[in-house]
Protein backbone atom coordinates (compact mmCIF):
# COMPACT_ATOMS: atom_id res chain seq x y z
CA UNK A 1 0.00 0.00 0.00
CA UNK A 2 1.20 3.49 -0.79
CA UNK A 3 2.33 5.41 2.29
CA UNK A 4 1.99 8.73 0.54
CA UNK A 5 -1.78 8.41 0.18
CA UNK A 6 -3.59 5.46 1.72
CA UNK A 7 -1.21 5.27 4.72
CA UNK A 8 -1.64 8.97 5.53
CA UNK A 9 -5.43 8.76 5.09
CA UNK A 10 -5.82 5.82 7.48
CA UNK A 11 -3.57 7.52 10.04
CA UNK A 12 -5.83 10.57 9.98
CA UNK A 13 -9.16 8.69 9.97
CA UNK A 14 -8.30 5.59 12.00
CA UNK A 15 -10.97 5.94 14.71
CA UNK A 16 -14.01 6.44 12.46
CA UNK A 17 -12.71 3.91 9.91
CA UNK A 18 -12.23 1.24 12.57
CA UNK A 19 -15.75 1.88 13.92
CA UNK A 20 -17.16 1.55 10.39
CA UNK A 21 -15.34 -1.75 9.80
CA UNK A 22 -16.51 -3.17 13.12
CA UNK A 23 -20.14 -2.38 12.25
CA UNK A 24 -20.13 -5.40 9.95
CA UNK A 25 -19.55 -8.87 11.42
CA UNK A 26 -16.59 -10.96 10.36
CA UNK A 27 -18.97 -13.87 9.90
CA UNK A 28 -20.83 -11.92 7.21
CA UNK A 29 -17.60 -10.82 5.57
CA UNK A 30 -15.90 -14.24 5.56
CA UNK A 31 -18.86 -16.57 5.14
CA UNK A 32 -18.08 -17.04 1.45
CA UNK A 33 -14.85 -18.79 2.46
CA UNK A 34 -16.52 -21.61 4.40
CA UNK A 35 -15.49 -24.23 1.81
CA UNK A 36 -11.88 -23.01 1.82
CA UNK A 37 -11.23 -22.74 5.56
CA UNK A 38 -8.33 -24.91 6.75
CA UNK A 39 -8.45 -27.18 9.81
CA UNK A 40 -8.48 -25.53 13.23
CA UNK A 41 -4.94 -24.70 14.33
CA UNK A 42 -3.78 -23.82 10.81
CA UNK A 43 -1.71 -20.71 10.13
CA UNK A 44 -3.52 -17.73 8.55
CA UNK A 45 -2.11 -14.44 7.25
CA UNK A 46 -4.41 -11.40 7.25
CA UNK A 47 -2.83 -8.72 5.04
CA UNK A 48 -4.15 -5.20 5.64
CA UNK A 49 -5.86 -6.32 8.85
CA UNK A 50 -7.23 -2.83 9.64
CA UNK A 51 -9.29 -2.83 12.84
CA UNK A 52 -8.48 -6.50 13.48
CA UNK A 53 -12.08 -7.61 13.03
CA UNK A 54 -11.30 -10.61 10.82
CA UNK A 55 -8.05 -11.52 12.58
CA UNK A 56 -9.84 -11.59 15.95
CA UNK A 57 -12.70 -13.73 14.60
CA UNK A 58 -10.19 -16.22 13.21
CA UNK A 59 -8.08 -16.28 16.38
CA UNK A 60 -11.17 -17.01 18.52
CA UNK A 61 -11.79 -20.07 16.36
CA UNK A 62 -8.40 -21.52 17.13
CA UNK A 63 -6.31 -20.41 14.18
CA UNK A 64 -2.74 -19.11 14.40
CA UNK A 65 -3.12 -15.62 12.98
CA UNK A 66 -0.46 -13.23 11.71
CA UNK A 67 -1.99 -9.81 11.04
CA UNK A 68 -0.19 -7.27 8.84
CA UNK A 69 -1.17 -3.61 9.13
CA UNK A 70 1.17 -0.72 8.20
CA UNK A 71 -0.85 2.07 9.92
CA UNK A 72 0.16 2.56 13.59
CA UNK A 73 -3.14 4.32 14.31
CA UNK A 74 -5.15 1.39 12.95
CA UNK A 75 -3.08 -1.06 15.01
CA UNK A 76 -3.87 1.03 18.12
CA UNK A 77 -7.58 0.83 17.32
CA UNK A 78 -7.29 -2.92 16.80
CA UNK A 79 -5.55 -3.29 20.16
CA UNK A 80 -8.37 -1.46 21.96
CA UNK A 81 -11.07 -3.67 20.43
CA UNK A 82 -9.40 -7.09 20.42
CA UNK A 83 -7.04 -7.18 23.36
CA UNK A 84 -5.73 -10.44 24.75
CA UNK A 85 -6.09 -12.58 21.62
CA UNK A 86 -3.31 -14.72 20.18
CA UNK A 87 -2.57 -12.53 17.14
CA UNK A 88 0.94 -11.75 15.91
CA UNK A 89 0.88 -8.18 14.58
CA UNK A 90 3.43 -6.96 12.02
CA UNK A 91 3.90 -3.35 10.85
CA UNK A 92 4.47 -4.23 7.18
CA UNK A 93 2.91 -3.62 3.79
CA UNK A 94 2.82 -5.16 0.34
CA UNK A 95 4.84 -5.97 -1.66
CA UNK A 96 7.45 -6.40 1.12
CA UNK A 97 6.50 -8.66 4.04
CA UNK A 98 9.85 -9.72 5.53
CA UNK A 99 8.70 -10.57 9.09
CA UNK A 100 5.41 -12.14 8.03
CA UNK A 101 7.36 -14.20 5.51
CA UNK A 102 9.49 -15.61 8.29
CA UNK A 103 6.35 -16.93 10.02
CA UNK A 104 5.00 -18.74 6.94
CA UNK A 105 4.00 -20.75 5.04
CA UNK A 106 0.27 -20.14 5.48
CA UNK A 107 -2.79 -22.28 4.86
CA UNK A 108 -4.95 -19.24 4.14
CA UNK A 109 -3.92 -15.73 3.11
CA UNK A 110 -6.64 -13.10 3.33
CA UNK A 111 -6.68 -9.73 1.54
CA UNK A 112 -9.98 -8.08 2.37
CA UNK A 113 -10.38 -4.67 0.69
CA UNK A 114 -6.61 -4.36 0.22
CA UNK A 115 -5.70 -5.06 -3.41
CA UNK A 116 -7.04 -1.70 -4.64
CA UNK A 117 -4.41 0.01 -2.46
CA UNK A 118 -1.55 -1.75 -4.28
CA UNK A 119 -0.26 0.37 -7.17
CA UNK A 120 -0.49 -1.43 -10.48
CA UNK A 121 3.28 -1.35 -11.03
CA UNK A 122 3.76 -3.31 -7.79
CA UNK A 123 1.01 -5.90 -8.19
CA UNK A 124 3.00 -8.57 -9.97
CA UNK A 125 5.68 -8.48 -7.30
CA UNK A 126 3.05 -8.43 -4.56
CA UNK A 127 1.21 -11.41 -6.03
CA UNK A 128 4.45 -13.35 -6.34
CA UNK A 129 5.19 -12.64 -2.67
CA UNK A 130 1.75 -13.89 -1.62
CA UNK A 131 1.77 -17.13 -3.60
CA UNK A 132 5.27 -17.91 -2.35
CA UNK A 133 3.88 -17.72 1.20
CA UNK A 134 1.12 -20.26 0.49
CA UNK A 135 1.63 -23.73 1.87
CA UNK A 136 0.58 -26.90 -0.02
CA UNK A 137 -3.19 -26.87 -0.53
CA UNK A 138 -3.43 -23.29 0.74
CA UNK A 139 -5.88 -20.65 -0.47
CA UNK A 140 -5.32 -17.01 -1.36
CA UNK A 141 -8.59 -15.10 -0.79
CA UNK A 142 -8.93 -11.59 -2.22
CA UNK A 143 -11.87 -9.22 -2.33
CA UNK A 144 -11.79 -6.59 -5.09
CA UNK A 145 -13.54 -3.27 -4.69
CA UNK A 146 -15.55 -2.34 -7.79
CA UNK A 147 -16.32 1.36 -7.70
CA UNK A 148 -14.91 4.82 -8.36
CA UNK A 149 -11.23 5.51 -7.79
CA UNK A 150 -10.42 7.73 -4.79
CA UNK A 151 -6.92 9.18 -5.34
CA UNK A 152 -6.67 10.80 -1.90
CA UNK A 153 -7.12 7.36 -0.31
CA UNK A 154 -4.79 5.59 -2.73
CA UNK A 155 -7.66 3.53 -4.16
CA UNK A 156 -6.89 2.31 -7.68
CA UNK A 157 -8.96 0.45 -10.25
CA UNK A 158 -8.86 -3.35 -9.97
CA UNK A 159 -10.27 -6.11 -12.15
CA UNK A 160 -10.80 -9.83 -11.78
CA UNK A 161 -9.18 -10.34 -15.21
CA UNK A 162 -5.91 -8.93 -13.89
CA UNK A 163 -5.90 -11.41 -11.00
CA UNK A 164 -6.79 -14.29 -13.30
CA UNK A 165 -3.81 -13.38 -15.52
CA UNK A 166 -1.49 -13.20 -12.52
CA UNK A 167 -2.75 -16.56 -11.30
CA UNK A 168 -2.19 -18.07 -14.75
CA UNK A 169 1.37 -16.71 -14.90
CA UNK A 170 2.14 -18.29 -11.52
CA UNK A 171 0.60 -21.69 -12.26
CA UNK A 172 -2.37 -21.13 -9.95
CA UNK A 173 -6.11 -21.64 -10.42
CA UNK A 174 -9.01 -19.30 -9.73
CA UNK A 175 -11.28 -21.79 -7.94
CA UNK A 176 -13.99 -19.32 -6.90
CA UNK A 177 -15.18 -15.97 -8.23
CA UNK A 178 -18.47 -14.26 -7.43
CA UNK A 179 -19.97 -10.80 -6.91
CA UNK A 180 -21.44 -9.39 -3.70
CA UNK A 181 -23.12 -6.16 -2.64
CA UNK A 182 -21.36 -3.69 -0.37
CA UNK A 183 -22.23 -4.63 3.22
CA UNK A 184 -21.79 -1.01 4.30
CA UNK A 185 -24.67 -0.02 2.01
CA UNK A 186 -22.74 2.06 -0.53
CA UNK A 187 -24.70 2.01 -3.78
CA UNK A 188 -21.74 2.85 -6.02
CA UNK A 189 -19.55 0.03 -4.62
CA UNK A 190 -19.73 -3.74 -4.98
CA UNK A 191 -17.19 -6.51 -4.43
CA UNK A 192 -15.67 -9.38 -6.40
CA UNK A 193 -14.61 -12.28 -4.20
CA UNK A 194 -11.85 -14.49 -5.55
CA UNK A 195 -10.20 -17.65 -4.17
CA UNK A 196 -6.94 -18.89 -5.73
CA UNK A 197 -5.19 -22.21 -5.21
CA UNK A 198 -2.43 -24.24 -6.79
CA UNK A 199 -3.37 -27.48 -8.56
CA UNK A 200 -2.35 -30.56 -6.58
CA UNK A 201 -0.87 -33.63 -8.26
CA UNK A 202 -1.04 -35.63 -5.03
CA UNK A 203 2.66 -36.52 -5.21
CA UNK A 204 4.30 -33.31 -4.00
CA UNK A 205 5.85 -32.69 -7.42
CA UNK A 206 4.05 -29.45 -8.19
CA UNK A 207 5.32 -27.83 -4.95
CA UNK A 208 8.82 -28.99 -5.96
CA UNK A 209 8.44 -27.35 -9.37
CA UNK A 210 7.20 -24.12 -7.79
CA UNK A 211 10.21 -24.23 -5.47
CA UNK A 212 12.57 -24.50 -8.45
CA UNK A 213 10.77 -21.87 -10.55
CA UNK A 214 9.86 -19.24 -7.97
CA UNK A 215 12.20 -19.73 -5.03
CA UNK A 216 15.39 -21.56 -5.95
CA UNK A 217 18.37 -19.31 -6.58
CA UNK A 218 18.91 -18.56 -10.26
CA UNK A 219 21.86 -16.65 -11.67
CA UNK A 220 20.87 -17.38 -15.27
CA UNK A 221 17.92 -18.69 -17.23
CA UNK A 222 19.34 -22.21 -17.62
CA UNK A 223 17.09 -23.93 -15.07
CA UNK A 224 14.00 -22.27 -16.47
CA UNK A 225 15.05 -23.21 -20.00
CA UNK A 226 15.50 -26.85 -19.03
CA UNK A 227 12.15 -26.99 -17.27
CA UNK A 228 10.41 -25.53 -20.30
CA UNK A 229 12.32 -27.96 -22.51
CA UNK A 230 10.96 -30.86 -20.45
CA UNK A 231 7.45 -29.36 -20.56
CA UNK A 232 7.60 -29.21 -24.35
CA UNK A 233 8.84 -32.80 -24.63
CA UNK A 234 6.24 -34.09 -22.16
CA UNK A 235 3.48 -32.27 -24.05
CA UNK A 236 4.49 -32.93 -27.65
CA UNK A 237 6.85 -35.93 -27.72
CA UNK A 238 5.73 -38.05 -24.80
CA UNK A 239 5.79 -41.18 -26.95
CA UNK A 240 9.59 -41.17 -26.83
CA UNK A 241 9.77 -41.54 -23.03
CA UNK A 242 10.81 -45.01 -21.75
CA UNK A 243 9.87 -46.07 -18.22
CA UNK A 244 12.70 -47.77 -16.32
CA UNK A 245 12.54 -50.26 -13.47
CA UNK A 246 14.18 -47.78 -11.08
CA UNK A 247 11.18 -45.40 -11.22
CA UNK A 248 12.61 -43.01 -13.80
CA UNK A 249 11.75 -42.17 -17.39
CA UNK A 250 14.47 -41.99 -20.04
CA UNK A 251 14.30 -39.52 -22.92
CA UNK A 252 16.98 -39.04 -25.61
CA UNK A 253 19.51 -36.41 -24.62
CA UNK A 254 19.58 -35.32 -28.26
CA UNK A 255 15.87 -34.47 -28.05
CA UNK A 256 16.52 -32.39 -24.93
CA UNK A 257 19.31 -30.54 -26.76
CA UNK A 258 17.21 -30.10 -29.90
CA UNK A 259 14.26 -28.64 -27.96
CA UNK A 260 16.67 -26.44 -26.00
CA UNK A 261 18.00 -24.95 -29.26
CA UNK A 262 14.44 -24.40 -30.54
CA UNK A 263 13.62 -22.40 -27.40
CA UNK A 264 16.73 -20.23 -27.47
CA UNK A 265 16.97 -19.49 -31.21
CA UNK A 266 14.27 -16.77 -31.46
CA UNK A 267 15.44 -15.12 -28.22
CA UNK A 268 19.07 -14.90 -29.27
CA UNK A 269 18.11 -13.83 -32.80
CA UNK A 270 16.56 -10.74 -31.16
CA UNK A 271 19.61 -10.32 -28.87
CA UNK A 272 17.58 -10.82 -25.70
CA UNK A 273 20.07 -11.39 -22.84
CA UNK A 274 20.05 -14.75 -21.06
CA UNK A 275 22.59 -14.08 -18.34
CA UNK A 276 23.29 -11.15 -15.97
CA UNK A 277 26.57 -10.40 -17.74
CA UNK A 278 25.46 -11.57 -21.16
CA UNK A 279 25.66 -9.13 -24.05
CA UNK A 280 24.66 -10.72 -27.33
CA UNK A 281 25.61 -14.36 -26.85
CA UNK A 282 28.54 -14.06 -24.46
CA UNK A 283 28.26 -16.11 -21.29
CA UNK A 284 26.20 -18.89 -22.90
CA UNK A 285 28.17 -22.11 -22.93
CA UNK A 286 26.30 -23.71 -25.83
CA UNK A 287 26.67 -20.71 -28.16
CA UNK A 288 29.78 -21.64 -30.06
CA UNK A 289 30.77 -21.61 -33.73
CA UNK A 290 28.41 -24.47 -34.56
CA UNK A 291 25.39 -22.65 -33.17
CA UNK A 292 26.33 -19.45 -34.99
CA UNK A 293 26.46 -21.39 -38.27
CA UNK A 294 22.80 -22.33 -37.79
CA UNK A 295 21.61 -18.75 -38.06
CA UNK A 296 20.31 -19.43 -41.57
CA UNK A 297 17.83 -21.91 -40.07
CA UNK A 298 14.58 -21.08 -38.38
CA UNK A 299 13.82 -22.68 -35.04
CA UNK A 300 10.78 -24.10 -36.86
CA UNK A 301 13.12 -26.23 -38.97
CA UNK A 302 14.38 -28.13 -35.93
CA UNK A 303 11.64 -30.73 -35.66
CA UNK A 304 11.34 -34.47 -35.94
CA UNK A 305 11.57 -35.88 -39.44
CA UNK A 306 13.74 -33.08 -40.88
CA UNK A 307 16.96 -33.94 -42.76
CA UNK A 308 20.26 -32.05 -42.84
CA UNK A 309 23.37 -32.66 -44.94
CA UNK A 310 26.79 -31.20 -45.61
CA UNK A 311 28.04 -28.19 -43.65
CA UNK A 312 24.60 -27.50 -42.21
CA UNK A 313 24.32 -31.08 -40.94
CA UNK A 314 27.79 -30.88 -39.41
CA UNK A 315 26.95 -27.61 -37.66
CA UNK A 316 23.69 -28.98 -36.26
CA UNK A 317 25.38 -32.14 -34.98
CA UNK A 318 28.05 -30.13 -33.18
CA UNK A 319 25.49 -27.62 -31.85
CA UNK A 320 23.50 -30.49 -30.34
CA UNK A 321 26.68 -31.85 -28.70
CA UNK A 322 27.49 -28.39 -27.30
CA UNK A 323 23.95 -27.92 -26.00
CA UNK A 324 23.92 -31.37 -24.37
CA UNK A 325 27.24 -30.67 -22.65
CA UNK A 326 26.03 -27.27 -21.41
CA UNK A 327 22.79 -28.78 -20.07
CA UNK A 328 24.75 -31.42 -18.16
CA UNK A 329 27.17 -28.86 -16.73
CA UNK A 330 24.63 -26.20 -15.74
CA UNK A 331 20.93 -26.81 -15.08
CA UNK A 332 21.18 -30.58 -14.45
CA UNK A 333 23.91 -29.94 -11.88
CA UNK A 334 22.17 -27.07 -10.10
CA UNK A 335 18.53 -28.18 -10.28
CA UNK A 336 18.16 -29.91 -6.92
CA UNK A 337 15.69 -31.04 -4.32
CA UNK A 338 15.37 -28.80 -1.21
CA UNK A 339 17.81 -31.16 0.57
CA UNK A 340 20.39 -30.61 -2.17
CA UNK A 341 20.12 -33.94 -4.00
CA UNK A 342 20.07 -33.93 -7.81
CA UNK A 343 16.68 -34.28 -9.52
CA UNK A 344 17.85 -35.28 -12.99
CA UNK A 345 20.52 -37.67 -14.23
CA UNK A 346 22.27 -37.78 -17.60
CA UNK A 347 23.65 -41.06 -18.92
CA UNK A 348 26.30 -40.57 -21.59
CA UNK A 349 26.95 -42.98 -24.44
CA UNK A 350 30.18 -43.58 -26.28
CA UNK A 351 31.40 -41.23 -28.93
CA UNK A 352 28.57 -40.03 -31.15
CA UNK A 353 29.56 -40.22 -34.82
CA UNK A 354 27.94 -37.87 -37.27
CA UNK A 355 26.10 -39.62 -40.11
CA UNK A 356 26.41 -38.31 -43.65
CA UNK A 357 22.74 -37.33 -43.64
CA UNK A 358 21.18 -36.37 -40.34
CA UNK A 359 17.58 -37.46 -39.89
CA UNK A 360 16.04 -36.03 -36.73
CA UNK A 361 14.68 -39.33 -35.45
CA UNK A 362 14.57 -41.07 -32.09
CA UNK A 363 17.45 -43.33 -33.14
CA UNK A 364 19.73 -40.42 -34.02
CA UNK A 365 18.84 -38.31 -30.97
CA UNK A 366 19.35 -41.28 -28.62
CA UNK A 367 22.98 -41.39 -29.72
CA UNK A 368 23.72 -38.36 -27.51
CA UNK A 369 22.86 -40.32 -24.38
CA UNK A 370 19.74 -40.15 -22.26
CA UNK A 371 18.27 -38.00 -19.50
CA UNK A 372 16.55 -39.78 -16.64
CA UNK A 373 13.62 -37.98 -15.03
CA UNK A 374 11.79 -39.18 -11.90
CA UNK A 375 8.56 -40.87 -13.00
CA UNK A 376 6.36 -38.73 -10.74
CA UNK A 377 7.91 -35.56 -12.19
CA UNK A 378 7.40 -36.84 -15.75
CA UNK A 379 3.76 -37.70 -15.06
CA UNK A 380 3.18 -34.29 -13.51
CA UNK A 381 4.70 -32.52 -16.52
CA UNK A 382 2.54 -34.58 -18.88
CA UNK A 383 -0.64 -33.83 -16.93
CA UNK A 384 0.02 -30.30 -15.68
CA UNK A 385 2.18 -28.66 -18.36
CA UNK A 386 -0.84 -26.44 -19.06
CA UNK A 387 -0.23 -24.91 -15.60
CA UNK A 388 3.54 -25.32 -15.20
CA UNK A 389 4.72 -23.84 -18.51
CA UNK A 390 3.07 -20.39 -18.10
CA UNK A 391 4.92 -19.95 -14.80
CA UNK A 392 8.23 -20.83 -16.44
CA UNK A 393 7.56 -18.46 -19.35
CA UNK A 394 6.58 -15.63 -16.99
CA UNK A 395 9.66 -16.05 -14.80
CA UNK A 396 12.00 -16.42 -17.76
CA UNK A 397 10.57 -13.27 -19.35
CA UNK A 398 10.96 -11.33 -16.10
CA UNK A 399 14.61 -12.36 -15.85
CA UNK A 400 15.24 -11.26 -19.44
CA UNK A 401 13.77 -7.83 -18.65
CA UNK A 402 16.00 -7.50 -15.59
CA UNK A 403 19.09 -8.49 -17.56
CA UNK A 404 18.15 -5.96 -20.26
CA UNK A 405 17.85 -3.20 -17.65
CA UNK A 406 21.42 -3.98 -16.63
CA UNK A 407 22.37 -3.18 -20.22
CA UNK A 408 20.27 0.01 -20.07
CA UNK A 409 17.69 -1.50 -22.45
CA UNK A 410 13.93 -1.45 -22.02
CA UNK A 411 12.07 -4.51 -23.31
CA UNK A 412 8.29 -4.70 -23.30
CA UNK A 413 6.76 -7.81 -21.78
CA UNK A 414 4.74 -8.33 -24.96
CA UNK A 415 7.95 -8.38 -27.05
CA UNK A 416 9.49 -11.07 -24.90
CA UNK A 417 6.35 -13.19 -24.78
CA UNK A 418 6.05 -13.10 -28.55
CA UNK A 419 9.60 -14.41 -28.92
CA UNK A 420 8.82 -17.17 -26.42
CA UNK A 421 5.75 -18.51 -28.17
CA UNK A 422 6.21 -22.20 -28.92
CA UNK A 423 5.23 -22.14 -32.58
CA UNK A 424 4.41 -25.38 -34.32
CA UNK A 425 4.79 -24.94 -38.09
CA UNK A 426 2.85 -28.07 -38.93
CA UNK A 427 -0.65 -26.63 -39.09
CA UNK A 428 0.09 -26.56 -42.81
CA UNK A 429 -2.25 -29.15 -44.36
CA UNK A 430 -0.73 -29.05 -47.84
CA UNK A 431 0.59 -32.64 -47.83
CA UNK A 432 -2.67 -34.37 -46.82
CA UNK A 433 -4.62 -31.95 -49.02
CA UNK A 434 -2.49 -32.93 -52.01
CA UNK A 435 -2.95 -36.63 -51.25
CA UNK A 436 -6.69 -36.14 -50.79
CA UNK A 437 -7.02 -34.43 -54.18
CA UNK A 438 -5.27 -37.38 -55.85
CA UNK A 439 -7.78 -39.75 -54.29
CA UNK A 440 -10.63 -37.42 -55.19
CA UNK A 441 -9.59 -37.58 -58.84
CA UNK A 442 -9.75 -41.39 -58.61
CA UNK A 443 -13.15 -41.22 -56.84
CA UNK A 444 -11.56 -42.93 -53.82
CA UNK A 445 -12.00 -40.16 -51.20
CA UNK A 446 -14.42 -40.53 -48.31
CA UNK A 447 -15.20 -38.54 -45.14
CA UNK A 448 -13.63 -40.42 -42.23
CA UNK A 449 -16.54 -39.43 -39.94
CA UNK A 450 -19.58 -40.16 -42.10
CA UNK A 451 -18.24 -42.45 -44.82
CA UNK A 452 -19.82 -40.18 -47.42
CA UNK A 453 -18.13 -40.10 -50.81
CA UNK A 454 -16.41 -36.74 -51.47
CA UNK A 455 -16.82 -36.17 -55.19
CA UNK A 456 -15.60 -32.60 -55.50
CA UNK A 457 -13.08 -30.28 -53.82
CA UNK A 458 -15.75 -27.92 -52.48
CA UNK A 459 -16.99 -30.70 -50.18
CA UNK A 460 -13.52 -31.36 -48.68
CA UNK A 461 -11.99 -30.15 -45.43
CA UNK A 462 -8.74 -31.47 -43.95
CA UNK A 463 -9.68 -31.95 -40.29
CA UNK A 464 -7.47 -32.22 -37.21
CA UNK A 465 -8.79 -35.43 -35.63
CA UNK A 466 -7.56 -34.28 -32.20
CA UNK A 467 -8.45 -30.57 -32.49
CA UNK A 468 -5.73 -27.95 -32.78
CA UNK A 469 -7.42 -25.86 -30.07
CA UNK A 470 -7.02 -28.76 -27.63
CA UNK A 471 -3.60 -30.05 -28.71
CA UNK A 472 -1.63 -28.16 -31.34
CA UNK A 473 -0.43 -31.12 -33.36
CA UNK A 474 -0.31 -31.02 -37.16
CA UNK A 475 1.31 -34.42 -37.71
CA UNK A 476 0.23 -36.41 -40.74
CA UNK A 477 -1.61 -39.03 -38.67
CA UNK A 478 -3.80 -36.28 -37.17
CA UNK A 479 -4.93 -34.79 -40.52
CA UNK A 480 -7.91 -36.47 -42.14
CA UNK A 481 -10.40 -35.81 -44.96
CA UNK A 482 -13.82 -34.76 -43.73
CA UNK A 483 -17.02 -33.48 -45.26
CA UNK A 484 -16.85 -29.70 -44.95
CA UNK A 485 -20.36 -29.28 -43.53
CA UNK A 486 -19.68 -31.91 -40.87
CA UNK A 487 -16.30 -30.46 -39.90
CA UNK A 488 -17.40 -26.83 -39.76
CA UNK A 489 -20.92 -27.21 -38.38
CA UNK A 490 -20.77 -30.29 -36.16
CA UNK A 491 -17.33 -31.53 -35.14
CA UNK A 492 -15.65 -28.09 -35.17
CA UNK A 493 -13.10 -27.92 -32.29
CA UNK A 494 -14.54 -30.87 -30.40
CA UNK A 495 -12.74 -34.05 -29.43
CA UNK A 496 -14.22 -37.11 -31.17
CA UNK A 497 -15.79 -39.43 -28.61
CA UNK A 498 -14.61 -42.98 -28.06
CA UNK A 499 -17.65 -44.25 -29.96
CA UNK A 500 -16.98 -41.94 -32.89
CA UNK A 501 -13.39 -43.19 -33.08
CA UNK A 502 -14.51 -46.82 -32.98
CA UNK A 503 -16.99 -46.23 -35.81
CA UNK A 504 -14.39 -44.40 -37.91
CA UNK A 505 -11.49 -46.82 -37.38
CA UNK A 506 -11.79 -48.66 -40.69
CA UNK A 507 -12.09 -45.43 -42.70
CA UNK A 508 -9.15 -43.80 -40.87
CA UNK A 509 -6.93 -46.83 -41.49
CA UNK A 510 -7.94 -46.83 -45.15
CA UNK A 511 -7.05 -43.12 -45.43
CA UNK A 512 -3.64 -43.65 -43.87
CA UNK A 513 -2.98 -46.58 -46.18
CA UNK A 514 -3.95 -44.77 -49.38
CA UNK A 515 -2.50 -41.35 -48.47
CA UNK A 516 0.78 -42.30 -46.75
CA UNK A 517 1.65 -45.99 -46.51
CA UNK A 518 1.79 -46.51 -50.28
CA UNK A 519 4.45 -43.79 -50.66
CA UNK A 520 7.73 -44.77 -48.87
CA UNK A 521 8.93 -41.30 -47.89
CA UNK A 522 5.47 -40.29 -46.63
CA UNK A 523 5.18 -43.50 -44.64
CA UNK A 524 8.57 -42.76 -43.07
CA UNK A 525 7.52 -39.23 -42.12
CA UNK A 526 4.15 -40.49 -40.87
CA UNK A 527 5.79 -43.04 -38.55
CA UNK A 528 8.52 -40.68 -37.33
CA UNK A 529 5.90 -38.15 -36.30
CA UNK A 530 3.71 -40.82 -34.70
CA UNK A 531 6.62 -42.25 -32.68
CA UNK A 532 7.49 -38.78 -31.45
CA UNK A 533 4.09 -37.47 -30.44
CA UNK A 534 1.94 -40.50 -29.57
CA UNK A 535 2.25 -42.72 -26.49
CA UNK A 536 3.35 -46.32 -26.89
CA UNK A 537 4.54 -46.35 -30.52
CA UNK A 538 8.00 -47.78 -31.12
CA UNK A 539 10.10 -47.33 -34.32
CA UNK A 540 9.96 -51.09 -35.05
CA UNK A 541 6.13 -51.15 -34.95
CA UNK A 542 4.84 -49.75 -38.22
CA UNK A 543 1.36 -51.25 -38.14
CA UNK A 544 -1.33 -48.60 -38.73
CA UNK A 545 -3.53 -50.40 -36.17
CA UNK A 546 -0.91 -49.66 -33.51
CA UNK A 547 -0.88 -46.00 -34.48
CA UNK A 548 -4.68 -45.89 -34.30
CA UNK A 549 -4.62 -47.45 -30.82
CA UNK A 550 -2.17 -44.77 -29.68
CA UNK A 551 -4.34 -42.03 -31.17
CA UNK A 552 -7.21 -43.35 -29.05
CA UNK A 553 -4.97 -43.35 -25.95
CA UNK A 554 -3.98 -39.75 -26.63
CA UNK A 555 -7.65 -38.85 -27.13
CA UNK A 556 -8.48 -40.34 -23.74
CA UNK A 557 -5.60 -38.44 -22.12
CA UNK A 558 -6.77 -35.11 -23.54
CA UNK A 559 -10.31 -35.84 -22.40
CA UNK A 560 -9.12 -36.69 -18.89
CA UNK A 561 -6.44 -34.06 -18.37
CA UNK A 562 -7.96 -31.07 -20.16
CA UNK A 563 -11.65 -31.94 -19.83
CA UNK A 564 -11.94 -31.24 -23.55
CA UNK A 565 -15.57 -31.23 -24.80
CA UNK A 566 -16.53 -34.17 -26.99
CA UNK A 567 -18.39 -34.65 -30.25
CA UNK A 568 -20.65 -37.69 -30.11
CA UNK A 569 -21.23 -37.87 -33.86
Amino acid sequence: MSKSRSYAWYEKHARETAALYESVSAQDMLGWLQNFMPAVGARILDVGAGSGRDAAWLARRGYQVVAVEPSPAMRVEAGKRHEGLNIQWEAEQLPDLPRASGRGPYDLILLSAVWMHVAQAKRKRAFRKLVNLLGPGGTLAITLRQGPEIPERGIHEVTSAELENLAHDHGALVVHCDENVDLLGREDVCWTRIAIQFPDDGAGTLPLLRHIILKQNKSATHKLALLRTLCRIAEGSAGIGRINEDGTVSIPMGLVALTWLRLFMPLLARHYPQHPTNVGTRGLGFVKQAFLKLQGLSHLDLRMGMRFQGAQGAALHQALKDAAANIRAMPVKYMTYPNGGPILEVMKTGRQYRPGTILLSEEYLSGFGEMRIPLDLWQTLRKHTIWVEPVVVSEWGEMIREYAKGQERELEESQIRQAMVWAEPDRDVSVPKRQAMKLLDKRQLFCVWTGQHLGKASLLDVDHCLPWSVWSCGDLWNLMPAQRSVNQNKKRDLLPSDTVMDNAEERILDWWDRAYYRTPWLQEQFLLEACSSLPGIRPDDSAPESVFESVCLQRAKLRRDQQAPEWDG
